[in-house]
């Protein structure tokens, strides 16, 4: 797919999904591998690794910073590590182009580094909020410069001594929490983080894989620093938030019947699964195992009748990623679905709540947004031309629309879809949504 802004995608009306698919790799689990597999000690084998261009991103930026890294090839990268204390200064500033979580979990990986260095990122990830991190940093000792309004570049200043702090975060950011747990790697004595309500606990399961210790009290996480990381295989599991589309598609469109495969479905991020079949959702969990340390399973979804529902607010860290997809389930449902307590959704690579809420407002829905969430009233999703703002989850969500519209949707600004779902109108085409690119 071009990487121009000008790419669109044009999704004709009806249809349905079925087969069986497995969609790409954990786009979180992807990041942390190359990170953690880096500074560990020994050779770290991954397969399953997200070949989107944000995982790239972070493995060019350990490239750069002298870590040699053979892949990807097929999903199968191999990371040799050079341990806590072996990363290099870069040549020059580290680009992770629209990668928000590069960006903030290697803010707390570099701070304490004997380096400078700077992050850099695209124009979408050049207006996003970092001072939810370089703060808490700034208390551990870490000297962090952004711009004025606290969004990036990152001059990180080498050199710095970290000390340990107890950290209460306000909202629930799973960015956050492993950006101050990799900090507290380097950072002298304890650091512990505790939650508002859980995220995903990726950063900390991985940890515990490359045997380092992590304690966990109820919300709060600590590390100390001392330890090492012992090298280890990691099988990434297919991403739940790319097989979120795919849920929502089958749960749409009449006569569907379609099995994912191999999904991750850690606790921390099943909110989509959850408010789906409180919606009504016909969604069985198939083959539950464990594959490196995360509980996968395959997913059969069917065409369901679904209701609108006041969505709880204790299932809004499980599925913040997913909102996009879910408010076309909303928009396709029996009566309002009404969400609260999204604020965050307003600082993702768009405002997504107002740009849902305008695209669903083009097609015919009554979509009226909140300070911290939406209400959506759902009708007939007709045609039109709908703007995705740069945003790849938005983009798949209005392609999936087109399943249950009245004519087709054609949607601009799609080539960040590469960023998380490399394949993505290939394996969509392949199991039913009539889906086109135009460059």
């Amino acid at each position: 797919m071009s990487s121009s802004k000008n790419t669109r995608f044009i999704a004709s009306p009806g249809g349905q999904l079925s087969g069986r698919i497995r969609v790409p790799g954990d786009k979180s689990i992807s990041h942390r591998s190359i990170m953690l597999g880096a500074i560990t000690e020994g050779t770290t084998h991954v397969s399953g690794f997200l070949e989107g261009e944000d995982n790239l991103s972070t493995l060019n930026a350990f490239r750069a910073m002298g870590v040699s890294i053979d892949g990807p090839q097929a999903g199968q990268v191999t990371i040799h590590g050079v341990g806590l204390h072996g990363l290099k200064a870069p040549a020059g500033p580290l680009d992770v182009g629209n990668a928000g979580t590069a960006m903030r979990l290697l803010a707390g990986l570099l701070a304490a580094q004997d380096f400078d260095v700077t992050l850099t990122g695209d124009s979408s990830l050049s207006s996003r909020p970092m001072r939810r991190v370089t703060e808490p940093l700034a208390q551990m000792g870490a000297r962090i410069d952004t711009t004025e309004a606290g969004t990036p570049p990152l001059h990180i200043h080498g050199g710095a001594r970290l000390q340990g702090i107890d950290f209460q975060m306000k909202v629930a950011s799973a960015q956050v929490k492993s950006c101050l747990l990799l900090a507290g790697l380097y950072a002298e004595g304890q650091t512990c983080v505790t939650e508002p309500a859980p995220t995903r606990d990726h950063t900390e399961r991985m940890l515990e894989g490359f045997g380092y210790p992590v304690q966990r009290d109820g919300s709060r996480i600590c590390v100390k620093s001392g330890g090492g990381l012992t090298a280890c295989d990691i099988d990434v599991p297919a991403d739940i938030s790319s097989a979120a589309f795919f849920m929502v598609g089958a749960s749409i469109a009449e006569g569907s019947d379609l099995t994912l495969e191999h999904v991750g479905i850690n606790p921390t991020r099943i909110g989509v699964i959850n408010i789906l079949r409180a919606m009504g959702g016909h969604i069985d969990i198939l083959n539950e195992r464990t594959a490196g340390g995360e509980p996968v399973a395959d997913i059969r979804i069917r065409a369901s009748a679904l209701h609108g529902i006041d969505i709880p607010e204790d299932q809004v860290p499980l599925a913040i990623d997913e909102f996009p997809a879910l408010f076309i389930a909303a928009a396709c449902a029996e009566g309002p679905t009404v969400l609260t307590g999204a604020r965050e959704l307003r600082v993702k690579e768009s405002d997504r709540i107002q740009v849902m809420a305008d695209g669903l407002n083009t097609l015919g829905i009554d979509a009226r947004p909140t300070e911290d969430g939406i209400v959506i009233q759902p009708g007939t999703i007709g045609s039109g031309q709908v703007d995705s703002h740069g945003d790849h989850r938005i983009a798949m969500a209005f392609a999936m629309a087109a399943l249950r519209a009245t004519g087709p949707i054609e949607i601009s600004d799609c080539a960040n879809v590469n960023t998380s779902f490399p394949g993505f109108v290939e394996l969509a085409g392949g199991c039913g949504l009539s889906i086109a690119v135009l460059d």
